[in-house]
């Protein structure tokens, strides 16, 4: 397989390079040359296959031929250690649980195939790859997760200082050996230009190796059209008209579920369900695409003002606004919304979610008013003590601790504060 940069500027190129660079030469996300699907067949009886089955025919056309497929099976065993497991809520919406693994995130899927593809292309070679990666959230603490101790492998951490929950800052703050966490004064978006103008600094890429483990790196990104082919499996000899309401910050993760899609997985539809930062529903209702700054919400890992993954999707569905409108909905909702669902989806179905899920749910019931035929499954995508404050005040009721996070709750945070771009130059040169 090969990639291309979808800025048209660069040359293609392999799997392994494109992980290993992150971006293309010419700023552009790498999107892969073409998309084989799969037989019908495979849909048809998927029933008889293990996740990781599953997980091997939908991945080896993007990794082949840089990752052999006994690497590539032992790979998949890795990092789908954990459940995925569909909860129905009611005849007409279910939530697909993505928060069972290391870092209790649905980031632990991409981040810890990312980190043994970077491994295995690391194996034999004496120079050292610096992962910088910009976090809203739980990112940092799965690719803290997933790379740590990974041969050859430094990771830099950017994070907004006091806008992410303390269970996150204490998963990408306390792990120490390969992993280094900068607290930025700033908001994502900030951590995010970063990043990017760092992969653009000749005095730091004619020094170093820098990659990124955000979800614009394809082996972080891919990976999670999984989640929807395990919900299908779980789902379609029971549900028809299935549709995936995604909490959407990045755009990375409703991205990848189109690419499943485009392998064949019989979706119905997808909506993107956004807090109040709502580039993308705005651009769905007037067809202008207009970035502006985050805004601060309760579901902070989507607090993004300019999606990076917006692009790709474009290119999925040829920049054709009507195609795109055709297969992605988008709704907004405000913090004292998302609170209400969250007591609502507590007191209705005696379950807990967490202010992401919440948010999903609630592009759900927007969906089903005008498709109420349709099975709506919304994308639980951490645990719900990750936001215990916010949790905890809607709920009016105490929620034990996970053993993952448990684990890191005693531990001291140690992290550098910086507030400039060179900040963060002189700390990567030194």
């Amino acid at each position: 397989m090969k990639y291309y940069s979808l800025n048209k500027k660069a040359p293609n190129t392999t799997f392994r390079d494109a992980v290993i660079k992150g971006l293309a030469p010419d700023k552009g996300l790498y999107f892969p040359e073409n998309i084989t699907p799969l037989p019908a067949s495979f849909f048809e009886n998927i029933d008889a296959l293990s996740y990781n089955e599953i997980a091997f025919e939908a991945l080896q056309q993007f990794v082949s031929p840089d990752i052999p497929k006994d690497v590539l099976k032992t790979i998949i065993a890795e990092t789908l250690s954990f459940d995925f497991p569909v909860i129905q809520l009611n005849d007409n919406i279910s939530t697909l649980e993505l928060f069972h693994g290391p870092t209790m995130a649905f980031k632990d899927v991409g981040a810890r195939f990312m980190a043994r593809c970077l491994g295995y292309f690391n194996q034999d070679n004496t120079n050292e790859v610096t992962v910088l990666v910009a976090t809203s959230g739980d990112t940092g603490g799965a690719v803290a997760n997933g790379f740590l101790g990974v041969k050859g492998v430094n990771v830099v951490i950017l994070y907004p200082s006091g806008k992410v929950s303390d269970i996150q800052e204490k998963q990408l703050t306390t792990l120490g050996q390969n992993i280094k966490a900068l607290e930025v004064d700033g908001v994502f978006d900030d951590c995010q230009d970063m990043v990017k103008r760092a992969f653009l600094d000749t005095d730091l890429t004619s020094k170093m190796q820098l990659t990124s483990a955000n979800s614009i790196n394809v082996a972080r990104w891919l990976p999670q059209l999984l989640y929807f082919m395990f919900a299908y499996k779980q789902l379609h000899k029971t549900k028809k008209e299935i549709v995936f309401s995604v909490p959407s910050g990045n755009f990375g993760n409703v991205c990848a579920g189109m690419m499943a899609q485009q392998l064949g997985l019989p979706i119905k539809h997808f909506i993107a369900s956004n807090n109040q930062n709502n580039v993308v529903t705005n651009y769905l209702k007037t067809e202008e695409y207009t970035p502006k700054p985050s805004v601060q919400t309760i579901s902070n890992a989507m607090d993004v003002g300019n999606p990076s993954n917006f692009i790709r999707i474009q290119e999925i569905y040829k920049n054709n606004f009507s195609t795109l409108k055709d297969n992605l909905s988008s709704y907004s909702f405000t913090d004292n919304q998302t609170k209400d669902a969250l007591k609502e989806i507590h007191d209705q179905y005696n379950y807990v979610a967490d202010p992401h899920g919440a948010v999903g749910y609630l592009g759900c019931k927007a969906y089903l008013k005008e498709h109420p035929n349709a099975h709506c499954v919304f994308l639980e995508t951490a645990h719900p003590t990750k936001f215990l404050d916010v949790v905890e005040e809607v709920i009016k009721q105490k929620q034990p601790l996970p053993v993952q996070i448990e684990a890191v709750m005693d531990k001291t945070k140690v992290a550098t504060k910086i507030s400039t771009y060179d900040d963060l130059k002189t700390f990567l040169l030194d």
